[in-house]
This record gives structure tokens, C-alpha cells and sequence, in this order.
């Protein structure tokens, strides 16, 4: 990897909305729709990359962080020059600080953030001709999980992603015992004893309560139990929910900067750490969380629930990793993830190997994004 002469010119947003025939469920909300903040970067060269930005949540995100992205943050470095997207992350973070504490928003001015840095980073390596993975010094062939399975017959989905390529799902839970029971039973028969099988709680119990859960989940033969409680309990409450589990604990994507991060990884009760790099850090961010992790010993697996362009990111990221980790793809339906996933995308024996296209591999289709894209 070497330094890169950006100058951004431009900085446009694209906010696009796909329907969906059967509502997304976990334990908190419902998707009725899949939402997308695409985000264009153009240099004065006129080499240009690709980001995505996190909006999965509350309805009506992508357009309030597309006229954070436009009106607030892309004038703070259009027009200035730096010497690598690091650089620019960094400014950004010192100059964001006050307006987001001002408008009590610190998540979307990250996510924001975020969302510029990976189409720095994708600018970057397609300036250089090379594909973002190996820029960053990466391996191109990844591990990949289908996750977003239940709660109505999980087994279904299963059985299709296993057809497809995959060996290994994510189930939600956090629903009422006997449903959750009942879907990992299920899961395990239609899968077999050798696949991977992970869930996610989505944050749904307190620490009494996940205790308890994690008296019966362990048995279930599981990779990891992801947010069994808020993102944001003490380190000792996860502590003593990781001494109670004898399956590993995950968490990561609803954890913002270097230093909540960073202690999650430290704190010894987190097997798995998954940063959301549409949601903080980008590249710039992760990367160092990513080191983190591979000194504490801590599987680095990037968490991604969007559109084509974030997951590519996100398995660039992975790749950088060394690939020791697993990857997100989102098993339902969602045509802004599928339709603009670099050419090629397939899933093999439970693993997606890179393009060796410049950047992210991908440029969105301004036909398709038009047939998607949402007027503001």
C-alpha cells in the first residue's frame, strides 16, 4: 500500500429503496423495504470511488444522512488536498466532533464519516490499479456466513443458502424460548452436525436474562451468541456474562470509535469482535481495530446488513484481515445488495474469493440506481 495524492471535487449521495415481498424480522423491528445510501467521491483528476453509508434504522435514515453527507460534511474537505484517506478520516473525526454533540447525533455524523472514508479508500486503490484487498496486502478468498434467518421456519432459508454455496447461517433469537428452540432444532437437523451455525439476539435480554438463555443455547453447538445484551452494558456486566456462556460472545457493529472498540477487544469477554465500517470507522478505523484484535487473540469478523457496495467493502476489510474471520451476507431478499455486488459474486464451498478488479470491484449501474433511487 502507498500514499494517495486526494484532492475531492465532489461528493454526491444516492438514496435508493427497494420493496420487498416478505418483511425482515428480528427482535426489534420489521423491515418493509431495503434502503441504500450510496456515496460517490470524484477527485479533480476525476478518479472517483464508491462507499456506502449505514441506514438500515429508524425509517426515513438514508435521507436525513444524505443531507448530513451533502450539506454539513462533504464541504469540510472538497476543494482541500490530502495525502491518504487516513488523513482525511482523522481531519474529519476532529472537525464532525462539535456538530455532532451540537445536534446530539454522534451516530449519523460517524456513519456519515464512514461512508466517505470507504469511497477514499476504493479511490484510492482503483487510482493504483489495484484491487483494494491486495493494496491493503490481503488474501482475495474469504470465509462467508448467510445470516438474517427467522423466525418463521429458519430451516427453509437454510436449506436453500446450503444449496447456494454456504455451510454456515446465523439465526435470530431473542423471540420466546420455545421459538427459539424450536428454530435451532430445526436448523441443526436440516444442516448437520458439521455446519456452523451462529445467532444473533439483537441486543433483546439483560444480563440476568441472557444468562439464562445461555444455559440452553449451549448446547446447540454454536460458533458464537451475538449481542445477547445492549452494545453499551459495562465491561463487567459482559464479563460476567462470558464467565456464565460456554459458547463465544460477538458484538461490535453498535460500538462506536477506536476506544469502545478497542476495550471490547481488551476486555476478554468477546471471542469475536465485528465492526460495522459503514456505521464507524470506515477503513481507516477498522484497520486499527482489526490489529487490535489479531494481538488480543480475537476473531475479526467485519458485520455488514445493506446494500452491494457496503458487503464488498466489508469483505475487502475481511481479506485485509488475513480472511481467519467470517464474513456477513444477508440471506433475504434485497435487490440493492445482489444487483450491485461486483460481477461474478458467488459463494463456494462456504467461501467468496475477491475480484482482482481495481478498488471495491464495483461500480454501480446509473440505470439501475435511477430505477432505485429516491428523490429528495
Amino acid at each position: 500500500m502507498t500514499t494517495a495524492d486526494l484532492r475531492p471535487a465532489r461528493i454526491e449521495a444516492f438514496v435508493l429503496d427497494a420493496p420487498i415481498e416478505n418483511p425482515v424480522t428480528n427482535s426489534f423491528r420489521t423491515l418493509t423495504s431495503r434502503t441504500s445510501l450510496f456515496v460517490r467521491v470524484t477527485d479533480e483528476d476525476g478518479a472517483f470511488g464508491w462507499g456506502e453509508i449505514w441506514c438500515n434504522y429508524p425509517p426515513g435514515a438514508a435521507g436525513h444522512r444524505a443531507e448530513l453527507l451533502e450539506r454539513v460534511v462533504a464541504p469540510m474537505i472538497v476543494g482541500r488536498r490530502f495525502a491518504h484517506p487516513r488523513e482525511v478520516f482523522a481531519y474529519l473525526e476532529t472537525a464532525t466532533r462539535v456538530p455532532a454533540l451540537q445536534s446530539g447525533e454522534p451516530g449519523p455524523f460517524a456513519q456519515v464519516v464512514a461512508g466517505i472514508d470507504i469511497a477514499l479508500w476504493d479511490l484510492a486503490a482503483r487510482r493504483a490499479g489495484e484491487p483494494l484487498w491486495r493494496w491493503l496486502g490481503g488474501k482475495p478468498t474469504v470465509r462467508v456466513y448467510a445470516s438474517g434467518l427467522g423466525p418463521d421456519r429458519p430451516e427453509r432459508l437454510a436449506e436453500k443458502k446450503l444449496a447456494e454455496g454456504y455451510t454456515a447461517v446465523k439465526v435470530k433469537v431473542g423471540f420466546d424460548t420455545a421459538t427459539d428452540e424450536r428454530n435451532l432444532r430445526a436448523l441443526r437437523t436440516a444442516m448437520g452436525a458439521g455446519a456452523e451455525i451462529m445467532v444473533d439476539a439483537n441486543q433483546r435480554w439483560g444480563l440476568e436474562a441472557a444468562i439464562e438463555a445461555a444455559r440452553w443455547l449451549d448446547g446447540f453447538g454454536l460458533a458464537w451468541i451475538e449481542e445477547p445484551i445492549p452494545a453499551d452494558e459495562t465491561v463487567e456486566r459482559w464479563q460476567a456474562l462470558a464467565r456464565a456462556c460456554g459458547t463465544p460472545l460477538a458484538a461490535g457493529e453498535n460500538l462506536r470509535g477506536y476506544a469502545a472498540l478497542g476495550a471490547a477487544v481488551t476486555s476478554g469477554a468477546l471471542k469475536v469482535i465485528q465492526p460495522d465500517a459503514a456505521k464507524w470507522g470506515g477503513f481507516s478505523g477498522c484497520l486499527d481495530i482489526m490489529g487490535k484484535a489479531r494481538e488480543a487473540g480475537v476473531q475479526f469478523c467485519p458485520h455488514w446488513l445493506g446494500g452491494g457496495v457496503g458487503l464488498a467493502a466489508a469483505l475487502h476489510l475481511l481479506a485485509a484481515s488475513g480472511a481467519a474471520g467470517w464474513g456477513e451476507v444477508d440471506a433475504n431478499p434485497n435487490e440493492l445488495r445482489t444487483l450491485f455486488l461486483p460481477e461474478g459474486f458467488s459463494v463456494h464451498a462456504g467461501r467468496v474469493t475477491l475480484s482482482d478488479q481495481p478498488g471495491l470491484g464495483c461500480i454501480p449501474d446509473p440505470s439501475l440506481m435511477a430505477r432505485f433511487r429516491v428523490r429528495r
